[in-house]
């Protein structure tokens, strides 16, 4: 439902045109390659891929993204910013906004949601990207021994990027570490 009425509100516009719409990241990034767009708009979290992991596989080349989301978190801001978006809006902004940002990000200026623009830059992100990775999985239930098998370390390796995590986070376990971790948009 979102999804097609961000397109039809777009496509009210007299100087956008909606080439493309896609049900996850992946389509999304198939959609950018077939249609080559000048701008994407994406949420951070889809099936498949997330914006993030879809602005990363598109960055470099000429089509600018904007995440428009739920999440007002200051670490997804970040995330996304680190990941090439040139916009960051939240859902609950006026309609009227899109639009304006979409031309804006075009552009090539930046759109950034007022209340995380101040806000994105207070806290950083304490954890490593490997720290996050290894959380991210943990967070899933799979075990430490896959854990390492899939991300070819040893279990010791993988004991010491959780124990990391825990540590940076002052959480009590594995499970705290990442709930911490998504609250401040960091996983």
């Amino acid at each position: 439902m979102m999804l097609g009425a961000l397109a039809a509100l777009l496509a009210m516009e007299a100087d956008i045109v909606v080439v493309a719409q896609a049900r996850d990241g992946k389509q999304a990034v198939e959609a950018v390659r077939t249609h080559k767009p000048d701008v994407l708009i994406t949420d951070i979290e889809m099936p498949c891929m997330s914006g993030l992991d879809a602005a990363r596989a598109i960055k470099g080349g000429s089509t600018r993204v904007i995440m428009v989301t739920t999440f007002a978190r200051p670490g997804y801001l970040r995330r996304a910013m680190e990941a090439g978006a040139g916009g960051y809006l939240l859902k609950a902004r006026p309609a009227s906004e899109l639009a304006a940002a979409v031309r804006r990000v075009h552009q090539g200026l930046r759109v950034i949601d007022p209340e995380l623009a101040t806000e994105a830059w207070v806290e950083n992100d304490p954890l490593t990207d490997r720290e996050r990775e290894v959380l991210r999985l943990a967070a899933e239930g799979i075990a430490t021994a896959e854990i390492a098998r899939q991300l070819h370390l040893s279990s010791g390796t993988v004991r010491n990027y959780l124990s990391e995590a825990i540590d940076k986070l002052a959480a009590t376990n594995r499970i705290d570490a990442a709930h911490i971790a998504r609250e401040k948009g960091w996983l």
